[in-house]
């Protein structure tokens, strides 16, 4: 019998992908999603069109604060495991729209988590975000780093789904793993991230607007080697008295709950980045430079040795191969 897996967020970016590796390796797939209108709707359903082509694959339409209808479709599909990947994302969006966030990532998390409990799932995965660490300047940053002063309402929603599931993990001994994505990007990624909208505006000649006049780092981390990641820890499951304790990590003593970073583990300059979008599209972008915004940080860098001792997590793509990859795609999507 295949193995039964229930992703969240199965249109989305992270989310599409994450379920097409899983069905091209032969497991049952179901997937919820909202559909909403956050970013270009028709992009989400090409990705859906794509994992509806998959006699394994089904999928519920639906939003995370209906817990009704989220616990309809779970307790129907009866999974083994949960990849909650839904959420509302963008840092900038959060601060003009924080009731968003809260009923999303805090209220939905929570429904995602009880119906797990409930089920007494396998193992719940939980996307969560690098964003809180805040302004930490200590480098890279570690699973075990203090995470308490995050800058964006988007981080503090996220930093609060990792608390409520360390209580739900310590009171019913759910198995809970937390990933911390560091600035994912590639193919079928969100039009919202800076390095869509750079290719967008590069091509038709318009401005690009970039923030602390590019002096800043980000973690870029492509598509397939977070997916390889969230693949390899399916069935590494945080069990109490049983994983061996490794230095930084989070597994508590109390529960079989574990955070740990994905990334891609070096720090990238945003205008090398930005150069590298130029070269392979052989135009000049025409750059206006704009002070630091409200809710961004200047640089995030992870260390992942603890994802790679658990998993052997081994990130291969450099950054120049993963724009070249994600040029190919929407240059070919877009016509």
């Amino acid at each position: 019998m295949k193995t039964k897996i229930f992703i969240t967020g199965s249109s989305g970016f992270i989310g599409f992908h994450v379920s097409k590796r899983y069905l091209d390796k032969g497991f049952k797939v179901c997937g919820f999603d909202s559909m909403n209108n956050y970013y270009d709707v028709g992009l989400k359903k090409s990705r859906l069109r794509i994992l509806k082509n998959y006699k394994s694959f089904s999928f519920i339409k639906g939003n995370l604060e209906n817990q009704r209808n989220l616990n309809n479709a779970i307790y129907n599909f009866k999974p083994s495991i949960i990849i909650h990947l839904a959420a509302q994302a963008g840092v900038r969006y959060s601060i003009q729209n924080p009731q968003v966030y809260l009923n999303s990532n805090v209220v939905g998390t929570y429904h995602v988590i009880e119906a797990a409990k409930k089920l007494k799932i396998k193992h719940l995965i939980i996307g969560s975000s690098s964003s809180v660490y805040g302004a930490n300047k200590k480098f890279p940053f570690q699973e075990i780093d203090k995470t308490d002063n995050q800058v964006s309402f988007y981080a503090a929603t996220k930093k609060s789904t990792e608390n409520l599931a360390h209580s739900y993990s310590s009171l019913w001994k759910l198995p809970i793993t937390i990933l911390r994505f560091f600035t994912v990007y590639g193919p079928w990624g969100r039009p919202d991230m800076a390095y869509f909208k750079f290719t967008k505006n590069i091509i038709k000649g318009k401005k690009i607007d970039i923030y602390n006049r590019g002096k800043m780092y980000r973690d870029y981390t492509y598509i397939d080697d977070i997916v390889d990641g969230i693949f390899k820890l399916t069935n590494k499951i945080p069990k109490l008295n049983q994983l061996k304790k490794y230095k930084n990590d989070s597994l508590s003593r109390v529960a079989p709950f574990r955070i740990l970073n994905i990334g891609n583990t070096k720090k990238i300059l945003l205008l090398d980045f930005i150069n590298a979008l130029e070269k392979e599209l052989k135009k000049k972008a025409v750059k206006k430079f704009m002070p630091m915004q409200k809710g961004d940080v200047y640089s995030t860098l992870s260390d992942t040795k603890l994802l790679k001792r658990i998993t052997g997590y081994n990130p291969k793509t450099k950054y120049q191969d993963g724009i070249k990859k994600f040029l190919n795609w929407y240059l070919n999507y877009y016509n």
